[in-house]
């Protein structure tokens, strides 16, 4: 028989080969039907066989297919197992070590992953991609190119190492930082922190290139040179020094030399003008996003090449605050610089119903300036006369809107408009003047806004009146 030489070749096996998984006791007794399944099918000659060869395979090296899926072998058992067991039923199989076994770990960790000539391969993690970075909380960084064109003009400006006074600072403002000439003086200050009257080529290029002022745009470069240390807004009075140095080189604001007055109510005037369209907030405090929102560095750049004020129509224009200067010295009779009611209806030749300058006068479209009960200053008549003068500009919106609407509720209601009409209407009968119906008038501005309701609210006004949607 070939009982006895198999159970030879069996004991002659290597027991390392074949170690199985360590089991609880309690496991064993309740899994004793496979163990002597596991029995019946170790001794079997075509196990044995099996085991043969795959002792061999280990020995010369060859990949060795431990699952059984051999197309040989599985031929091979499938051939000789219907004769050991019933039809239909499946062939026992080896039981199989769980991962978490302690033999297995010791196994596995001694003899690598290719002791026994396993196909599997490590897997390797897929290259992560590097995202350069994007956000600089300083500004980004200036190239080399760059940072060396700039240190070549600074070396040139800066050329004998004593440093540069204020007279001589304009060159740096306008050719190396590329920023209008009239913020010399602001510039200069803001390097100079000790007030010694001189900037040196170190600190020039530590506050310019090593800040990353470089490589800001202008809106910010000019935010940054203006704004008070620890402060995220600029307020009006950051804009004097800037306009105090237009007013002295500036070539078509020469003639205001000799008249002070007319110097200060024409800064006044202009500051005025920024945050009336620019300080959309309307709290005095102008953001950064307000300035980049804004059109006043375009304004800037071409007020500093422009010789003629008056070209420059954004702000600067001197015709521009002449209108305005001369219009409320008109209405201001005794001179206080302060306007009341009765000042404020003649504005226009009596244009001005006295339902809308009471209107003003609570100061709900903008709260005044002017700390007198009751009358309006300077800077409150410049908001007045810009919103009066160009109705189609968003400010000028927002204020007409704010003094009809009655209840503040956002929506201007058929009686809200008729209230202040009704004055209007009893001028023209008093002046025998064929009246306009209001019904018509009503009529013309639903055609023109087509509202969803019988109102008109500021989002909708505003679409209609400013990109005409």
């Amino acid at each position: 028989m070939e009982v006895e030489p198999a159970r030879r070749d069996a004991a002659a096996l290597d027991l390392e080969l074949l170690q199985l998984a360590e089991l609880a006791p309690g496991a064993l007794r309740e899994n004793s039907i496979a163990d002597a399944l596991y029995a019946q099918w170790l001794v079997l000659p075509e196990t044995t066989k099996l085991v043969k060869s795959l002792i061999e395979d280990a020995k010369t090296g060859a990949v060795l297919n431990v699952a059984g899926s051999s197309t040989s072998t599985n031929a091979a058992s499938s051939s000789s197992l219907p004769s050991m067991f019933p039809a239909g039923s499946a062939p026992p199989l080896s039981p199989r070590s769980t991962s978490g076994s302690p033999r297995v770990m010791r196994r596995g960790s001694g003899a690598g992953p290719s002791s026994l000539g396993s196909p599997l391969k490590l897997v390797s993690e897929p290259v992560r991609e590097v995202i350069p970075q994007f956000y600089f909380k300083n500004g980004r960084p200036p190239t080399k190119d760059l940072k060396e064109q700039c240190l070549s003009r600074t070396d040139h400006l800066f050329f004998g190492g004593e440093g540069l006074q204020i007279q001589e600072f304009r060159s740096v403002t306008k050719d190396i930082c590329r920023l209008p000439s009239f913020f010399s003086s602001a510039l200069f200050k803001k390097i100079d922190v000790a007030c010694t009257g001189t900037v040196s080529r170190d600190a020039f290029v530590e506050y310019w290139m090593d800040d990353n002022k470089i490589t800001m745009d202008m809106a910010s470069q000019i935010f940054e040179i203006l704004r008070k240390p620890g402060c995220t807004y600029l307020t009006q009075d950051d804009f004097k020094p800037v306009l105090k140095e237009l007013l002295a080189t500036h070539p078509g604001l020469e003639f205001l030399q000799g008249t002070p007055e007319f110097q200060e109510r024409y800064a006044e005037t202009v500051i005025y003008r920024i945050f009336y369209s620019i300080n959309r907030s309307g709290n005095g405090h102008l953001t950064l996003r307000e300035l980049k929102r804004g059109n006043l560095i375009a304004a800037l750049q071409q007020l500093d090449e422009e010789e003629d004020i008056n070209k420059v129509l954004r702000y600067f224009s001197y015709e521009h605050f002449y209108v305005i200067y001369c219009k409320f010295w008109e209405l201001d009779a005794d001179h206080d610089f302060l306007i009341d009611k009765e000042n404020l209806i003649k504005y226009g030749n009596h244009s001005l119903t006295y339902r809308i300058v009471d209107r003003i006068f609570t100061q709900i479209p903008r709260k005044f300036t002017s700390m007198t009960e009751g009358k309006m200053g300077y800077e409150d008549f410049v908001y007045f006369i810009l919103s009066e003068e160009d109705k189609s500009s968003e400010p000028s919106l927002e204020y007409w809107f704010k003094c009809i609407d009655l209840d503040g509720n956002g929506i201007l209601t058929y009686n809200e408009m008729q209230f202040f009409y009704e004055e209007q209407l009893h001028r023209m009968e008093c002046m025998a003047q064929e009246p306009v119906v209001f019904g018509d008038i009503l009529c013309q501005m639903i055609d023109m806004i087509g509202p969803e309701v019988d109102s008109h609210t500021y989002p909708r006004m505003r679409a209609i009146l400013l990109y005409g949607t």
